[in-house]
């Protein structure tokens, strides 16, 4: 049997696809290459290039390779964008979402892990959030992967499907080995931008509001190392095929760090005194938000590894380092 992964031409898909194959699983990787690069994915796996929404073509996908499990990463991540092109991110998340349930079911697909996220919570303040805790999302990313995890509870009801969902803070770092990393052109997640600007490919980078409910009045993230969540993938697909319910889990690390803390940290594990200028707030960014992370440890017996802003950082960094030697078009 095999594992279907959306999306991992991809940052975060890349990074599972490895872990995959390191396991000696056999990944089947669908991307349609907008966002990821071919050169990305493993080559011990399986590429089929495609679009996620193209239900023919994933359900012929999933029956040659005898798929077993998906584990969907493919979609749209940029918040403020969603507030100004909503439509693009009910379209790429939860209608694409749809067609993947639907073809999942019609090839007997079993289980299926999906990569939810901290912004289905909404405005949450600086205490740690938990599952249970209201889901009021303040954007339309966070509301169209609500509504995801919605339709697969409905789903799961009502076929032979179990599922996982995994709410995601902010992810962040590289491979340590150095065979992948955050590729994305025009980025906008914090440590790349920071490391960009640390290294020459940026002038200076912004700090998007300094006026929040917060210590130090910038955002407050909890940002997780990307092999600590894909690990955590890979905990919760042998969870699911050992007959273990559906469920739904907070991935993060349990404390949090402000932007100005992670510019610093940046600046002091690079050595590089980068511009820092200050810029009004963006459309969808909550003041703080930082996971009640115990669940995921109790059920998966998930151990993070690399726990730490510092290591995050380096591994970032030296990502970019390796870029600067690729062509990556």
């Amino acid at each position: 049997m095999s594992i279907l992964v959306t999306g991992g031409a991809g940052y975060i898909g890349s990074h599972m696809v490895l872990n995959l194959c390191d396991a000696g699983e056999m990944p089947v990787v669908v991307d349609n290459l907008v966002t990821g690069f071919d050169w990305a994915v493993d080559g011990r796996a399986h590429f089929a290039r495609g679009n996620a929404g193209d239900i023919d073509f994933v359900e012929k996908t999933m029956r040659d390779n005898e798929v077993d499990a998906v584990i969907h990463f493919a979609g749209s991540v940029v918040v403020p964008e969603s507030v100004s092109d909503p439509l693009k991110y009910y379209g790429n998340n939860t209608c694409v979402s749809r067609t993947l349930m639907d073809a999942a079911i019609r090839a007997g697909v079993r289980h299926f892990i999906f990569s939810s996220t901290a912004a289905v919570y909404g405005e949450t303040g600086l205490a740690p959030v938990k599952e249970s805790d209201a889901l009021v999302p303040v954007s339309p990313y966070g509301r169209s992967k609500l509504m995801t995890e919605m339709m697969l509870a409905d789903v799961a009801a009502a076929h032979p499907m179990t599922y996982g969902v995994l709410r995601y803070f902010n992810v962040a770092g590289a491979d340590p080995t150095g065979r992948s990393g955050q590729s994305t052109k025009n980025a906008t997640h914090l440590i790349k931008v920071a490391s960009e600007a640390a290294i020459g490919k940026r002038t200076g980078m912004a700090i998007f509001g300094d006026d929040y409910p917060t210590p130090d009045g910038t955002c407050v993230r909890d940002y997780i190392h990307v092999s600590d969540l894909v690990a955590a993938h890979a905990l919760l697909l042998d969870y699911l095929r050992k007959g273990g319910g559906s469920v739904t889990l907070n991935c993060g690390y349990g404390h949090g760090y402000s932007v100005r803390q992670v510019i610093e940290t940046v600046k002091a594990e690079t050595g590089s005194d980068f511009e820092v200028t200050m810029a009004p707030r963006r459309a969808g960014d909550p003041p703080a938000i930082v996971a009640g992370a115990d669940r995921i440890r109790s059920v998966l017996g998930w151990a993070p590894k690399l726990n730490d802003l510092g290591e995050i950082v380096r591994h970032a960094y030296s990502w970019e380092k390796h870029l600067l030697t690729r062509n990556r078009d």
